[in-house]
């Protein structure tokens, strides 16, 4: 479907197996290339300009991208009660962050930059997610068993605690997941160079 970009170099510039495996179910021949950058962002920043903000900050990170290469970084928060909610740092600090979200609503919001030797996009994404009441043994019970260590907002919505917890969703799940997978795809096969 996307045969315009196999004179291209598609790069992602992710460790994220959810991210990876998005990309090959798109079809899209890729390789992967990783740059350790520190995700520190101005404090001033709300929401979706976080993401954006990082998702750019990961692409300069990459200098001297050749003409026939295109460079994917992206980010995704957790937005809940007016400010981020990053990866957890510990088994208590999920605990506290799954409380949180029980009987409520947060937003996800995932920016994807794309760019090259001349070119700088950003696309973003904004999922309303609303958790059911959660019981301590079932934040316990999904902690022990899935470690969601590496998962901003400490939750997989394709995991236990998302199939028994959401009551609603709004907007892309595969966004929530990681990566707004119909966006990404539409600005591919729209993509002229």
């Amino acid at each position: 479907m996307l045969n315009h970009l196999k004179k291209f170099k598609v790069i992602l510039a992710s460790g994220s197996p959810r991210r990876q495996h998005f990309l090959k179910e798109m079809g899209i021949d890729f390789e992967i290339r990783l740059k350790e950058i520190e995700e520190i962002f101005p404090e001033n920043l709300k929401a979706v300009e976080i993401t954006d903000y990082l998702a750019k900050l990961k692409a300069a990170a990459f200098t001297n991208l050749s003409e026939n290469e295109i460079l994917i970084t992206s980010d995704t928060i957790v937005w809940h009660d007016g400010k981020a909610v990053g990866k957890p740092k510990n088994y208590e600090d999920a605990f506290a962050i799954l409380k949180s979200f029980s009987n409520a609503t947060h937003e996800v919001f995932t920016s994807v930059c794309f760019s090259g030797k001349d070119f700088c996009e950003v696309i973003h994404e904004k999922t309303r997610v609303t958790f059911t009441e959660l019981l301590d043994h079932e934040i316990h019970y999904y902690l022990e068993h899935y470690k969601p260590y590496d998962k901003a907002g400490a939750y997989g919505i394709q995991e236990w605690i998302g199939l028994i917890g959401i009551s609603k969703i709004e907007g892309s799940y595969t966004n929530v997941v990681g990566l707004p997978v119909e966006k990404v795809y539409h600005f591919l096969a729209n993509f002229k160079k």
